[in-house]
Formats: structure tokens, C-alpha cells, sequence
């Protein structure tokens, strides 16, 4: 009787696809959250850094943005697309950390979130200094009257509140604090003309018309 012996060649990639399998099959769910949120909240984090190397522009979630205006007209964004990424990356891996240390559920949520918080402070403090750097020196307001931007953060009607005009200034697209004196307000990705430049560096703009 003749035996044939099968050999089944097993590719390593497939080998560590299965460990990696079985491995997150084996997890609470509670550690799973935490493992899903780490690696796609960095897997974005990279990429974001990648672009911002690069030069690659990532926009702000709109209107989801909280602002508190300093008097030079610069905004401290405490909540934008890249803070909260930078909050969900640090949640994440601070959690995963206080698990593998055996923490109790209640406090790995309190001790993550307090750390993805503190992420969100760095990174609005970082911008904001970058932005009154980037606002402050070489840099002459005066040359963005009369150009055309589109609205960046809806702008309140009358000057009733601070909005952001994406304009380009002395040949680079800058995102700057913008009021209105129209009786409506202007929306975001609406086409705006800069009329006028206040004392502390806020931009006029008007309607555009083409």
C-alpha cells in the first residue's frame, strides 16, 4: 500500500496572520476598543505627520473648532481634526498601557482620557504659538486687503463673532481671523473680498462679486 505524505508550506505573512488573529480573538472586549482606537487613531496620526512634512494642507473640521481669541486675533483652537486624533492616539495607548499593568476598567478610562486631554493642550498650545509666530514678524497685513479668500470658519453677521478667511498673503495661503460688516452671515467655503484690516489684526471681508 503506498502512502503519499502531504506538506503544506506555510508562508510566514500567513503564519503571523493567524498568531495576530487569534490573538485579538483572545481579548475582552474592553481591551479590544482600546486596540482598535490606538492603531487607527495613529495609523491617521502618521499620516497627518507625513502631509504636514511634506507641506500637504489638512483642514480643521469646520465649525466643530472651539476657539478663544487672544487680543492679537490669533485663536487658540483647543478642538480641531488633528487635536482630536492626537487625543484618540494617546487615549488609546495610555489604556492599553494601564491594562497591561492590570489597572481597573474605571480608572484606565479616567487615567486615558486625562492623558488624551492633556495631548489636546500640547498640540492647541504648539499651533497657537506657531500661528502668533507665523502671524507676527515679515509678514504685513495690510498686503491682504482687496484679495479674494473663501470662509474658513463661518463669520458672524454685523462683527457679531470671529470667523477665519482662508487668503493667500504675500504669496502663501494663510488662515487668519475675519469679521464681517454684512447683515448676513457668511458660511463657510463662501467667496470673500478683504475690505479692511482692524487695529489688532482682524480681517474685514465683504461678499465677493465676480
Amino acid at each position: 500500500m503506498l502512502l503519499i505524505k502531504s506538506t503544506y508550506i506555510t508562508s510566514p505573512f500567513l503564519t503571523n496572520q493567524i498568531i495576530m488573529t487569534d490573538w485579538f480573538a483572545d481579548l475582552v472586549l474592553f481591551e479590544k476598543i482600546y486596540w482598535i482606537i490606538a492603531i487607527v487613531a495613529s495609523g491617521i496620526f502618521v499620516v497627518l505627520l507625513i502631509l504636514t512634512f511634506i507641506g500637504g494642507e489638512v483642514d480643521d473640521m469646520g465649525d466643530v473648532d472651539a476657539e478663544i481669541d487672544a487680543d492679537t486675533g490669533i485663536g487658540f483652537q483647543f478642538l480641531s481634526f488633528k487635536n482630536l486624533i492626537g487625543f484618540f492616539t494617546i487615549f488609546g495607548w495610555v489604556g492599553i498601557a494601564c491594562i497591561e499593568e492590570g489597572v481597573s476598567k474605571p480608572i484606565t478610562v479616567l487615567i486615558s482620557v486625562a492623558c488624551g486631554l492633556l495631548m489636546i493642550f500640547i498640540m492647541a498650545s504648539v499651533f497657537y504659538y506657531l500661528g502668533k509666530l507665523n502671524s507676527s514678524g515679515s509678514l504685513q497685513m495690510k498686503n491682504a486687503i482687496h484679495q479674494v479668500g473663501e470662509v474658513y470658519l463661518t463669520i458672524g453677521a454685523n462683527r457679531s463673532s470671529i470667523g477665519k478667511v482662508s487668503v493667500k498673503v504675500q504669496g502663501s495661503l494663510r488662515e487668519l481671523d475675519a469679521m464681517t460688516d454684512e447683515n448676513d452671515n457668511l458660511e463657510q467655503n463662501a467667496i470673500v473680498t478683504v475690505s479692511d484690516i482692524t487695529d489688532n489684526g482682524i480681517l474685514i471681508v465683504r461678499k465677493h462679486n465676480s
